[in-house]
């Protein structure tokens, strides 16, 4: 509890202590003018704020807001209560309930804000700084690029940076909202805000404290909450025509019935009407959707945060919410975007069998850092097999073409099928989509590798996800061949696939689509947040996937999902649902309850009681519901 919370608590318990002092008292003084001195004091000391509040409303020309609503309603309670033999417990009661479902908003916003802190906590407030050989703790914002930081067990990484000695693992949560560990080693990235688990890790950093990913993060969460929804600027505008309405139909409530009673020849009853009218008045107070609806927004951002989806205002939450078509990047997107051996085929097995295609292969690719290479030494290694320099020699590059070498006194040829015709080696024949490697020994044709850009685990889970979201259509683009698209698309269940496409061809496509939608619905494109900025732009909503320390990403996207798992876009699209729904349910809840209780109360079968249930307890069942947002992480 805060310090303005604690001195309410005591305002609201001393005003109710006063208030039972009062109310015992009044059964030995007479005289209304008496007691309504006596129970001006703890209304005072309950209501004085409010009043003040009301006061500034009216002197700077835009009284109509809740305080002004309280004000008038006790205020005319008061003067119902001189009339009415001094009864004013009902004039101070409403303030007292109306202070405790202020305190109690107060305590829920505030949990909720101290939750999404402690969730966005990933900045450490030190680091520890290697200079001449001993290790210092230092004030992040004196490190510099280039500097070694040493981050022992349990301590945060305070800046992005590249180990240079150690090994570790890292819990990456509070950036992806994974909770598997990630292991690290020399020459691995590592992001600020990670925690370090095990050993100790010497780390050079590549950019300044405030420029890291963590600061980043924290920055666009911080300023999400300034991109209004339509929704909460519907209620922004509903409230301020709103209030002035139910004014104007409370003082006409007051006043037309008795003049239309006393010009029927009825008695006026002036103190029952206007009663009405002020009871109608704490009814109209607009508390709970002013509250509670920005409050759902902050307490979904905030949950999402926490499941690694970012979304950059309310604004963004809200549209992901109508998403009728996704459209996708493939590589890097729903493949791993690195090449890796998917087909070993000997020509001649009795002769030369898989093993030994690929262990020459890989022994010629030995001084190559082409990813085409490094893919073949790769699978050489998972195999079982070692890379013995000694064992090649007299190795030739043919650019644009493979290697030629010599290994234990044979020569071989790896590459494509124009080094094959280089060399006069016809080559077999491959049906395989993708890149095929060739590889010749002593002259001969020994047989291929099969080299392609493979799935992702969760990419044809994260296509149901959608679908079960209720996602109508899933597209795919992309640059590759059609074959070599239609190849890693059948295994994905996607509406359409759109290949040869250009980055130009790819935002005409999606121009495209754009004009094909329909009314109302959002088209969002997921890609990998660098490549692919000119088309996430141009989406209604663009995401970038596995964005952790891309600065094209955050800045270009609308969501920024920090890990590249293809199933966080259907999570950001389920949040914002479930979001919405919290919104919803809080909108149609409390104009429900109150429009039902404003017909009791100027039929006169509502009470003051009621109106205080229509008002704060109204207000506290939606803010209770608006916190549930902070765990659609979970959804």
């Amino acid at each position: 509890m805060t310090k303005k919370q604690k001195k309410m608590l005591i305002r609201i318990i001393t005003a109710a202590a006063l208030l039972v002092i009062v109310m015992l008292a009044g059964k030995f003084i007479t005289g209304p003018v008496i007691m309504l001195l006596l129970y001006l004091v703890p209304y005072a000391v309950i209501g004085y704020d409010i009043l003040i509040a009301a006061g500034k409303g009216i002197k700077n020309r835009q009284p109509f807001d809740e305080y002004f609503l309280m004000a008038v309603a006790t205020v005319g309670a008061f003067a119902i209560g001189f009339i009415d033999n001094g009864d004013y417990a009902e004039a101070v009661a409403v303030m007292l309930f109306y202070q405790i479902g202020e305190l109690f908003q107060s305590y829920a916003v505030g949990k909720s804000r101290k939750n999404i802190s402690e969730l966005m906590d990933i900045r450490p407030d030190y680091a520890n700084i290697e200079e001449d050989g001993c290790v210092k703790r230092v004030d992040p914002y004196d490190v510099a690029v280039g500097d070694i930081i040493i981050v022992n067990p349990g301590e945060k990484i305070p800046i992005d940076g590249v180990i240079e000695d150690g090994k570790s693992s890292l819990d990456t949560g509070a950036l992806t909202g994974e909770s598997l560990p990630r292991d690290v080693k020399y020459g691995d990235e590592v992001l600020s805000g990670c925690i370090n688990l095990s050993g100790v890790l010497r780390v050079r950093t590549t950019r300044e404290f405030g420029e890291d990913t963590a600061s980043k993060i924290l920055e666009m969460v911080e300023n999400a909450s300034s991109l209004k929804s339509r929704s909460e600027k519907f209620i922004s505008k509903f409230a301020r025509i709103y209030t002035p309405i139910v004014c104007v139909c409370a003082l006409v409530l007051a006043i037309l019935p008795p003049l239309i009673r006393l010009a029927a020849g009825f008695s006026p009853d002036w103190t029952d009407w206007i009663y009405r009218a002020l009871t109608f008045l704490v009814i109209s107070c607009p508390c709970a959707l002013v509250i509670s609806i920005p409050l759902s927004f902050f307490a979904g951002l905030g949950g999402a945060s926490k499941g690694g989806v970012l979304i950059k205002g309310s604004n963004y939450l809200e549209a992901l919410s109508k998403t009728g078509t996704v459209v996708f990047d493939k590589t890097g997107t729903l493949t791993k975007g690195t090449f890796e051996v998917t087909t070993v085929h000997s020509e001649c097995p009795e002769k030369y069998s898989e093993a030994d295609i690929i262990k020459y292969a890989a022994l010629s690719e030995t001084a190559s850092s082409h990813p085409i290479a490094q893919s073949i030494k790769r699978y050489y290694a998972q195999s079982g097999g070692s890379e013995d320099r000694d064992a090649v020699s007299e190795i030739t590059e043919h650019a644009g073409m493979g290697i030629t070498a010599k290994i234990e006194g044979k020569s071989t040829a790896v590459g494509n099928r124009r080094l094959m015709n280089e060399l006069g080696i016809e080559p077999g024949n491959c049906e395989e989509v993708g890149t095929v490697i060739h590889v010749a020994i002593d002259g001969g044709y020994a047989g291929y590798i099969h080299i392609s850009d493979v799935l992702k685990p969760t990419s044809r889970q994260a296509f149901e996800q959608l679908k079960a979201a209720g996602v109508k259509r899933n597209i795919i683009l992309t640059g590759d061949s059609a074959a070599a698209a239609a190849a890693v698309c059948a295994q994905l269940p996607a509406d359409e696939v759109f290949s040869n496409l250009l980055p130009a061809d790819k935002v005409a496509k999606v121009e495209e689509l754009l004009a094909g939608k329909a009314p109302g619905e959002t088209l969002v494109f997921v890609g990998d947040g660098i490549n692919d900025a000119p088309v996430i732009s141009r989406a209604d909503i663009g995401i970038a996937m596995g964005a952790a320390g891309s600065d094209a990403a955050i800045e270009a996207a609308d969501v920024v999902l920090m890990d590249d798992d293809p199933l966080k876009a259907a999570k950001a699209i389920r949040i914002s649902k479930k979001c919405m729904r919290i919104v919803y349910e809080n909108i149609i809840f409390s104009l429900s309850v109150k429009g039902i209780c404003l017909v009791l109360g100027a039929l006169g079968i509502a009470t003051m009681g009621l109106a205080i249930f229509a008002d704060v307890g109204v207000m506290i069942i939606a803010v209770l519901n608006a916190i549930r947002a902070l765990f659609v992480n979970k959804v």
